[in-house]
This record gives structure tokens, sequence and C-alpha cells, in this order.
């Protein structure tokens, strides 16, 4: 996450980045001390939200004669951690990092559902049983279902420190399903690419099914981490020039994020019962 705090003509710059390969930024000034006579921008650090990808997927969840009405979402993000990261990396200590995987690659992949739900928290959240942990009781993989008690819409996610590297989003419509690969990190920097089928049937004799899907490849000069500061330095631009107020988006869709993982952290120690948030 990225902050900016403006008091008077000064500008303090606060830097919160979450990245499986950025180390975490910290610092010495809490959110508390932002007054009520601040202007704060908070800039969520959640890096694919800003490559052009994912403007052009929304674009297709939003048709509905090519997509219809959603109906279910699953995101991954794993990777095997070496002995090194198991050992010394700081999302696997319980002093610095208390959430594992879960606060790491879940933090992803609960954000790739809230966003194909266009940002609707879900009625329930419920962990699923067995997440492995290391020996101080970090989490290494885990999941849940997220259930918003309508239209028998359920997603879910798993993240882990301890599976081949996956970076899927399935999204599934009425009429057409959405499917991305590297949602994180794109494999190429300069090309995001996914995958759309509409109104899929089985062949004669169900020797197969159509038609094939179709896939996008959507380019950018930028990768998606110098997007977002970009993104971030426009928003100050304008903060400091009076001619807008800090966008809001950027910290209701983190907090959103957060009441997630926290809610998973709250099933998983009451013995993986649903938990309400909305």
């Amino acid at each position: 996450m990225i902050t900016i705090i403006t008091r008077g003509n000064s500008i303090q710059v606060l830097v919160f980045i979450t990245g499986i390969f950025i180390k975490q930024g910290l610092t010495i000034v809490p959110f508390g001390v932002v007054g009520e006579d601040d202007v704060a921008q908070f800039m969520d650090g959640t890096m694919w939200m800003h490559h052009p990808r994912t403007t052009t997927m929304n674009h297709v969840l939003s048709d509905e004669q090519r997509f219809g009405h959603l109906t279910s979402v699953h995101s991954t993000f794993s990777f095997f951690a070496n002995d090194d990261f198991l050992k010394n990396n700081i999302r696997i200590n319980p002093d610095l990092d208390s959430l594992g995987a879960l606060g790491d690659a879940g933090w992803y992949s609960i954000r790739a559902i809230l966003w194909a739900h266009d940002y609707e928290l879900p009625k329930t959240v419920t962990a699923f049983a067995d997440p492995q942990y290391n020996d101080a009781g970090v989490i290494l993989s885990c999941g849940a279902s997220l259930n918003w008690k309508k239209n028998g819409i359920v997603s879910t996610f798993y993240c882990s420190f301890l599976s081949n590297l996956c970076m899927d989003i399935i999204v599934r419509g009425t009429k057409g399903n959405v499917r991305v690969h590297d949602f994180v990190i794109p494999f190429n920097e300069k090309v995001g690419s996914f995958f759309t089928v509409s109104n899929s049937k089985w062949a004669e004799l169900y020797l197969g099914c159509g038609p094939e899907p179709t896939e996008f490849k959507i380019s950018t000069d930028l990768p998606q981490e110098a997007l977002m500061v970009r993104e971030f330095g426009k928003l100050v631009e304008e903060i400091r020039g009076g001619v807008a107020k800090p966008e809001k988006k950027w910290p209701i869709i983190s907090r959103k994020t957060q009441l997630i993982i926290d809610a998973v952290v709250t099933s998983i120690k009451n013995g993986f019962v649903p938990v309400e948030l909305a």
C-alpha cells in the first residue's frame, strides 16, 4: 500500500508494498496519526489490478451476451517455497507476518474473487479443514469458500507455499467462462493473456465440445508495477493541484480484502465454522 499524507504545504509519503517478490515496507508512522485535517491517499499494492488486462476482463464480465450472470469464481495462488524461504522469510515468522500464506498469496486470490463479484462482500466465509502449518504455527497452505447466499453463488480460493507455481482465476457465468493462468505476475511483463468461451455445447454424440476458447493478449508498454506507481503519482498530482480529493476506491477494497482474511482466520480458530460478514 502506498499512502500520501499532506499537512499544509508538506507531503509525507508512506510506502507499504505487499507482494511475493517485493519486500514489505514498514513505517514508524502508524495510520492512527492521520488527523481530520489531513488529506490521505491510499494506493492498494495489489499489482495485477493495474494491468490493462484487468480492465479488458472487466468488459467481458459485464457483457451479458458473452458472459451472462456470475455463478462462481475459483482462484489459486501457490508456489513451492525453497528451504531458505521456509526458514528465513518474513512470511513464515509468527513475530513478523503471522498470517503466512493466507496473508500473502491468499490476499491476491481473495482480491480476485472480490473483483469478479464487483467488490460485494459475501454473507459468510468458511475455511477449509486441515490447513498446513509450520512448526511455529504459521499457515503454509489453506483455502476457504465464500457464500453470497443468493442464487447459489459460492466462490472458493486456495493459497499455498507448498505447491507448484499456479496463478489461476476461473470465473464462471451462465453463458460464458473467463480463465487466467498468470493473474498475479504475467509470464511476460509486456503481454497479459486470458481466455474466454461462450455458449459452450457438447458435440454430437458427446464426441467433443465447442467452441474452443478464444485467447486475448493485452499488450502494455510498462509493467504492472510501474503502472501502479504511475496511477498513484497521478492521484497525488491531482490532490496537490487542488483539482481532486483522495480516491476512496483503494482503501475500501483493501479493507474488504482484509475483512475476508480475518474471517478465514476466525473460521479456522473456531473449527471451520461459517463466519458472517454481511
